[in-house]
């Protein structure tokens, strides 16, 4: 079953022809209702009385957060293209209403089997638009999600909780003063609970449609998204700018498989020590898995790789497109948490752990620079430390473990174990915190003692003997569509201290907008645009017949960087009014200059141009 959710000011509607014979009987007359819940509901093949139930079940715990009492029941066919029958939706939208009455909730259906014209008022708060997909459990025909030994451990892993300051101190979370570091309160709790199901939409939804970034794909399964141009540009510009700076830092870029035998000897084993669940698809006589990392191909590709010690650390990197884990339903939400993501991978093998030390702190300073130079994030205000590790690891590296903590020279939330259940000794993570005060790991690295065996991985050392090396698992970045989420969260948190919400700089899909003040100077807009684009800026031009100040609103609400209004003094003088979004004033300058400033802001990033068309007349919206 899929519901849009929608918390409404308003609905009305009014039935117009039937659409199947068996349509319920109604009038043809105008409905309104106001103030109440609409439940745009598509029922699908498989589903049953329990998941009706279900459905108002968490409909009501959600009503009492908002403190409403009003439902509408709205059939609505075009959330799948697995529809139940006709017979079978029906009596299942007859038991929804019923159940909710008996609840005590004020209910109201639309007729089914109508084609309805309808108009409706959703109420402007981040809990007004919400999708809930929920599915019956045992659906005949249906692949069970395979869960892994790791993750059914992880459920049961009982864990000890510190903070460790710069200073190398270690104290328990509940004795530890946060007072002046509340986003590493909010990662405490956020971590200790071990809850990830979300209630409520975070800012970033909204800010993606609005900026037609990406979108839910409800054609797909759900967690997968759908990339519009805009979202595809500063997609690309990330991938390209983590995966130079992985290449720089010594990686050797390769590719491999996105699907892999089940029931592989090394890779059954492996899957049972990751805390991930499968897609499973079956092609003849086997049963695939869909990756969720690139650690299968990088790790068999090593298997069959001649290697010396002198190649070590060794760093092979690929850049998932995609990685797919089957997140539960209730976890999904925007671009925080997917279940088809890009997932820059990076691994290195290491002769022994005092290599392997060495060389998690290069990589620890690369995750650094990407987040903050790259992303635009900042330690301690934007991002927080986490690092987990065994017991007896703590008391064998308390030197290391300190030192990348004075790195980050901010506390670090530390999470230990009596014991190892998973393949790994030690796992740091950088964790954005958003707006409803959820952690979400951005950069990783871990060091795996166990796959370099279990995948047979040799290397020869000094003696001519064969060893397994450890294996470090990075990302350099975390996965490239949580980025985006990060940085649209640092927006809406800015928006709402009273700064412009916006993109960094290369990341910005148009960098400079031209409005000419009529079509009389669209020429001389052309020409600038033009000049702009020679020196690799991207430059679009507002021609559309509007008002000069519709135009200028509608930019600002895009978030353009620099907005350039031309008339007949800015063309006889060639001093440009820039509205610059960061400086929030305008400033006069000439081309030359402005052109400058943009190429020595983004020297170091990767360009593309916009595929959009240049002039906006022409372009489609995308959402809205």
């Amino acid at each position: 079953m899929r519901v849009l959710q929608l918390h409404s000011d308003w609905i009305e509607y009014k039935p117009v022809k039937k659409e199947i014979t068996t349509a319920e009987k109604c009038e043809k007359k105008r409905y309104r209702f106001e103030d109440l819940l609409v439940l745009f509901v598509s029922i699908e093949e498989g589903d049953n009385q329990k998941v009706a139930e279900k459905l108002i079940d968490e409909v009501e715990d959600f009503m009492k957060k908002i403190k409403a009492n009003k439902i509408l029941i709205y059939p609505y066919a075009h959330l799948s293209n697995n529809l139940a029958k006709p017979a079978t939706a029906l009596k299942l939208l007859r038991a929804m209403e019923k159940y909710a009455k008996q609840k005590g909730i004020e209910t109201h259906r639309t007729p089914f089997g109508w084609c309805k014209k309808f108009s409706l008022s959703i109420k402007g708060h981040p809990l007004a638009e919400q999708l809930r997909v929920i599915e019956p459990k045992g659906k005949k025909g249906k692949v069970e999600d395979r869960v892994s030994e790791a993750l059914k451990a992880e459920e049961k892993l009982k864990s000890f909780w510190y903070i460790i300051k710069p200073d190398g101190k270690m104290v328990p979370v509940d004795k530890f003063d946060f007072s002046k570091h509340k986003g590493l309160e909010k990662l405490a709790r956020y971590e200790i609970a071990k809850s990830r199901v979300v209630q409520q939409v975070p800012p970033h939804v909204k800010l993606m449609r609005k900026l037609e970034i990406a979108d839910y794909e409800p054609g797909s399964d759900p967690g997968n998204f759908r990339w519009y141009p805009k979202g595809a540009l500063i997609k690309s510009l990330l991938e390209q700018y983590v995966t130079a700076k992985t290449v720089e830092y010594g990686a050797m870029e390769v590719e491999t498989p996105v699907m892999y035998d089940f029931h592989h000897p090394t890779l059954a084993k492996y899957l049972d020590r990751f805390p991930a669940r499968q897609y499973v698809v079956k092609s003849e006589d086997k049963e695939l898995f869909l990756r969720f990392s690139a650690c299968f191909g990088q790790f068999l590709m090593a298997h069959d790789t001649q290697i010396s010690y002198r190649h070590l650390p060794l760093r092979i990197y690929e850049l998932t497109r995609y990685s797919f884990r089957r997140e539960k339903s209730g976890e999904l939400v925007g671009l925080r948490r997917l279940r088809a993501f890009t997932m820059p991978d990076c691994h290195a093998l290491c002769a022994d752990l005092e290599q392997a030390k060495r060389e998690m702190i290069q990589r620890f300073d690369l995750c650094v620079e990407i987040l903050e130079e790259g992303l635009g994030l900042v330690k301690g205000e934007d991002y927080e430390l986490a690092i987990r590790f065994t017991k007896d690891f703590y008391e064998e590296n308390r030197d290391f473990i300190n030192a990348l903590i004075k790195r980050m020279n901010e506390p670090a939330l530390v999470e230990m174990w009596e014991q190892r259940f998973f393949y790994f000794i030690l796992k740091w993570e950088f964790n954005f915190i958003d707006n409803l005060d959820k952690a979400s790991a951005l950069s990783t690295d871990q060091i795996d003692v166990e796959n370099g065996e279990r995948y047979g991985i040799t290397y020869i050392d000094e003696k001519a003997e064969k060893k397994n090396p450890l294996i470090l698992h990075c990302s350099p970045s975390g996965a490239i569509e949580r980025c985006i989420y990060a940085m649209l969260e640092k927006a809406y948190r800015q928006q709402m201290e009273g700064k412009p919400p916006m993109l960094p700089l290369w990341l910005s899909p148009t960098q400079i907008r031209i409005i000419p003040l009529s079509d009389s100077f669209l020429s001389y807009a052309e020409k600038m645009a033009n000049e702009i684009e020679k020196n690799c800026i991207r430059v679009d031009i507002d021609d559309r017949a509007l008002t000069m100040q519709k135009k200028v609103r509608e930019a600002e609400t895009e978030w353009i960087p620099y907005i350039v209004v031309i008339g007949k003094k800015e063309v006889e003088s060639e001093i440009l009014p820039v509205r610059d979004r960061k400086k929030g004033k305008i400033r006069r300058m000439k081309l030359r200059k402005l052109i400058r400033e943009i190429k020595k802001e983004t020297a170091d990033k990767p360009f593309k141009p916009l595929t959009l068309p240049k002039h906006l007349s022409q372009r489609p919206q995308f959402y809205g």
